[in-house]
């Protein structure tokens, strides 16, 4: 048995739960299919039982989703995954699982705004309330527990001014009031962030994004503790099933191979876009967490994991900016551009473009993206790994 601990997370990618059937495969074996057979009803009625270890039904038991669950646990530090059919679904799995009528979640108001309307829109009318505060602001969080606070959320980076949270001062927050804390890695991955060993309890991922890296297939995971989410999460996720396809998980496991190389080119070019960006007219402000202008700069870099040993540290792929003339000037920047792709999506290797006030966050209130800092003015790109210049050059036109 390998010890995972002694792995780097680019390892872990490649070389953690490493499933092989009798046929010795030296590639993840695709497991399609949505029962399992028995030798005979003795043995069924065990392995139904959990009595014998076994696979019951693909819907939480599938060999080919479990070695994602598994690897993808070892890379973030965790003892148990659950993984789910979206990103989305991953949250709303851990909620229900962990929460009911009655308690109370404090979360940071800058969240994707799928995000706030399962919190306000869906939780809500299950009696679980939210109180969204500046992600950033320590005394906030403190000033808005509850005897009934039962969860602290937060995304870090945020989506999509890519504010840092203090994720080692949240969970002691937390913790100090009997909550538990979950941070949302989609924007790093592990290979950036690990934010079970800063603190925190819980993990969640759209695994679509850089997890995929490719923009194929939809998936997303929550890790953390094998009794929050290897009994709780789980016990949720086979009952009402949510469940991630065979197929997506062995795309995703051949995406977690390459997560670290990926990683690496899209932060490098990810500062370099920032950097350029900064000394272009009729730009007010960018943000991206490598800038020394970003207000978080520092924590980041005692946050964020190094890109390889003695070498810079990696600050993630987006990059976003605010223009001068408002949506006007934002949509002129966003039509102009030739190569790179107009949609929300992130974590491909094609760099994408969007107009967060009126696509990722459009269906939240204007009162909660002016909190939030979303200006009709913003634009978002997420740094592909074509050439950089190429990338600045697309770019350019339009401002």
């Amino acid at each position: 048995m390998n010890d995972f601990t002694k792995w780097g997370p680019s390892t872990l990618g490649i070389r953690a739960a490493e499933p092989r059937t009798g046929e010795m495969e030296h590639s993840a074996a695709l497991h399609l299919t949505s029962s399992f057979v028995y030798t005979s009803a003795a043995e069924a009625a065990a392995v139904f039982a959990g009595e014998k270890k076994g696979n019951v039904y693909s819907r939480f038991t599938n060999p080919t989703v479990h070695a994602f669950e598994e690897r993808l646990a070892a890379m973030e530090g965790g003892d148990a995954c659950v993984a789910t059919a979206s990103g989305m679904s991953a949250i709303l799995s851990m909620c229900m699982a962990l929460l009911k009528a009655g308690d109370h979640i404090i979360a940071s108001r800058t969240l994707f705004g799928a995000t706030i309307n399962l919190f306000n829109n869906v939780l809500g009318k299950f009696g679980i309330d939210t109180t969204f505060v500046d992600p950033s602001d320590l005394n906030a969080w403190g000033a808005a527990l509850r005897p009934s606070t039962k969860l602290f959320f937060v995304e870090t980076p945020n989506n999509p001014l890519t504010e840092i949270a203090d994720i080692r001062a949240l969970a002691d927050i937390a913790h100090g009031a009997g909550a538990i804390l979950c941070v949302d890695n989609c924007f790093l991955s592990p290979v950036l962030q690990q934010p079970l060993k800063l603190g925190a309890d819980l993990v969640v991922h759209s695994a679509t994004k850089y997890l995929d890296g490719q923009g194929r297939c939809m998936g997303g995971a929550v890790v953390g503790d094998a009794q929050r989410v290897g009994k709780e999460v789980f016990g949720f996720m086979r009952t009402a099933g949510p469940s991630m396809s065979p197929f997506n998980a062995w795309v995703f496991l051949k995406g977690l191979e390459t997560l670290g190389l990926r990683m690496r080119a899209h932060c490098e070019s990810a500062l370099a876009l920032a950097q350029w960006l900064e000394a272009q007219k009729g730009i007010r402000r960018v943000f991206h967490p490598g800038l020394a202008s970003h207000p978080h700069h520092e924590l980041a870099k005692r946050q964020h994991l190094r890109l390889s040993p003695g070498g810079i540290t990696g600050f993630g792929g987006i990059v976003s900016f605010e223009v001068e003339g408002g949506r006007e000037a934002a949509w002129k920047v966003i039509d102009s551009v030739q190569m790179l792709s107009i949609t929300a999506n992130l974590g491909d290797t094609r760099t994408t473009i969007t107009h967060p006030a009126t696509t990722t966050h459009g269906r939240i209130s204007a009162e909660a993206r002016k909190l939030a800092g979303i200006t009709e003015g913003l634009v978002r790109v997420a740094v592909g790994l074509e050439n950089v210049e190429d990338i600045i050059n697309d770019l350019s036109g339009g401002l």
